[in-house]
């Protein structure tokens, strides 16, 4: 399929860009082309701010080029001014200092998805669900950047916030503190002989945190072990290869990146003594698991050295490496894709032959692989489990819930409208689904499925073959389609109530709490113990 280019007017700064690293490439014949083009588009930029009919902010024209260049390419090559640089080592440091709590930004507000316990937030009253509308002086709405940023700050400095609770405007002061982001937020044992760690983030405390996890657990009697990268969006490469190093001999390979440029391509391999060998492990992923967590998970089930258990994974196999611009910005690009231990490469979708609406084409063509012990694997579509755990799968009608924030703000009026004590309290009855499935039908819910795109289409389309009837037949299965999409709810009940609950019980009991829940409730959990028990069974699994 060909490429669509939506804005081709941007095209010529993509030479700009390129430019910058000339130094790293050999440009051969294409130089010249590249050299024009940044002629050009200099040019065009100069004659346009001097020309235009009204005035111009070359700041925001160069910006709005930058990005529509990129969104071209991969969701992952990103242009980092100043702040997102600062934001970028942040993450990867998993320190920095603020209000402490997770925020999604929208274009006139900024919505608390989680206060962290005990951190500022938390302790000026701040709540998931409210909506910041007000910081300080500055109305989120005006403010053309990301207005998280001013929530940021020095230790020990006072921010004041308007938000809006359940319809009602209230101000808080807060407090700024040191906010530390710890890889490992939880581990504990399941039973007497059965730890379990869960690693949310590959920043730079990931291996070392999950070392010390795993010491104190073996100290605690654990003899086999559940590690859990369920949510866990990646981080850095080095990280994800120190945290298999713990299960795996020195030496090992990881993975091996391919790029057009030849330095970036590399044998990653371990380079320390593991932690344990022998101790039985179950890696559990969903479909939210991505990049550093199936390098992880992706090379450990290619070693035949865990048993891999939950939902398909995400499916990101490309590799970014920031690299450094003029006035302190960077340009955060792909340079490669990651290969596993088995030579397969779990990239699931394909951003550079896209379909007639622009959108990137999913892998359907899955090559066989084989494992260490010559199990079948396949590549093109995230890390597939060995064990399939129902509860964790995700479709349309789900991705579209959660887009929609329908589960989100279901879960902030339950939290106002229920109390619970204690989390081994909490149940979610027939009747609280029953009322989720009426808020879906207050709130006009719709999300449009591949099969109804393609009625639509069918149905408009100007085919002088298709009579009276046969219209007519394309508008009923429609309907039938739309009844179904309904009836999903209840079809779909196991997968949608987890999400719920989830939720549900992180505002009453904070993540600490939802992890203890997840001890004692958990399908992916209770079936790895249950696995890990069975030595026979777990054996034959990895053989």
């Amino acid at each position: 399929m060909r490429r669509i280019l939506k804005k081709k007017f941007v095209v010529p700064f993509l030479a700009a860009a390129i430019l910058v690293g000339a130094s790293s490439f050999s440009f051969k014949s294409d130089f010249f082309e590249i050299a024009k083009q940044i002629e050009i588009f200099t040019t065009l930029f100069k004659e346009l701010n001097m020309n235009y009919v009204d005035e111009t902010n070359p700041a925001e024209l160069m910006d709005s080029a930058i990005k529509n260049m990129l969104d071209e390419l991969d969701p992952y090559t990103r242009f980092l001014n100043e702040q997102d640089v600062e934001a970028f080592k942040i993450n990867n440091s998993g320190e920095y200092s603020g209000i402490g709590a997770l925020i999604r930004s929208y274009e006139s507000k900024l919505l608390i998805v989680e206060p962290y316990k005990g951190y500022a937030a938390d302790k000026a009253g701040l709540k998931a669900g409210d909506e910041i509308v007000k910081i300080g002086e500055t109305k989120v709405s005006d403010f053309d950047d990301d207005a998280g940023e001013l929530l940021k700050g020095a230790n020990n400095t006072a921010v004041e916030v308007t938000f809006v609770r359940q319809g009602e405007t209230r101000t808080a002061t807060i407090t700024r503190e040191g906010v530390e982001v710890d890889a490992v937020p939880f581990y504990d044992m399941i039973d007497d002989k059965t730890g379990y760690i869960v690693l949310s983030r590959f920043n730079a405390k990931a291996s070392s945190q999950t070392k010390s996890a795993m010491q104190d657990l073996k100290g605690r009697g654990a003899e086999r072990l559940v590690l859990d990268l369920r949510g866990n969006p990646g981080g850095l490469l080095s990280e994800a290869i120190n945290v298999t190093n713990l299960f795996v001999a020195k030496g090992e390979l990881i993975v091996t990146t391919k790029s057009k440029v030849k330095k970036f391509n590399q044998e990653y391999r371990t380079r320390n003594q593991p932690e344990d060998l022998e101790i039985p492990l179950v890696v559990l992923v969903d479909g939210k698991s991505a990049s550093a967590s199936e390098i992880v998970s992706g090379s450990l089930q290619d070693l035949d050295r865990a048993v891999v258990m939950g939902a398909r994974s995400f499916g990101k196999g490309l590799v970014q490496r920031p690299l450094k611009l003029t006035y302190g910005t960077q340009l955060k690009v792909t340079i490669s894709r990651y290969y596993t231990p088995s030579g397969r490469c779990i990239q699931s979708l394909d951003y550079w032959n896209r379909d007639e609406g622009g959108n990137a084409v999913r892998n359907t063509n899955f090559k066989e692989f084989t494992t260490r012990n010559g199990r079948k694997v396949w590549d093109g579509g995230g890390v597939m489990p060995d064990v399939g755990i129902n509860s964790l799968r995700t479709n349309s009608l789900i991705d579209a819930l959660h887009a929609n924030n329908i589960i989100f703000d279901f879960a902030t009026n339950y939290y106002y409208d229920h109390s619970f004590d204690e989390v081994d309290g909490f149940t979610f009855s027939d009747a609280d689904y029953a009322a989720f499935k009426k808020y879906v039908a207050e709130q006009n819910f719709t999300f449009q499925t591949k099969t109804e795109e393609l009625l639509e289409q069918s149905i408009n389309a100007d085919d002088s073959l298709l009579g009276p009837d046969v219209q007519e037949k394309y508008k009923d299965l429609l309907l039938a389609v739309n009844r179904g999409k309904i009836s999903a709810l209840d079809s779909y009940r196991t997968e949608i109530q987890k999400s719920l609950e989830d939720e549900i019980i992180t505002r009453y009991f904070y993540r600490e709490g939802l992890y203890k829940h997840y001890l004692q409730k958990d399908d992916a959990i209770l079936t790895a113990q249950g696995l890990l028990a069975d030595a026979m069974k777990y054996k034959s699994l990895l053989n």
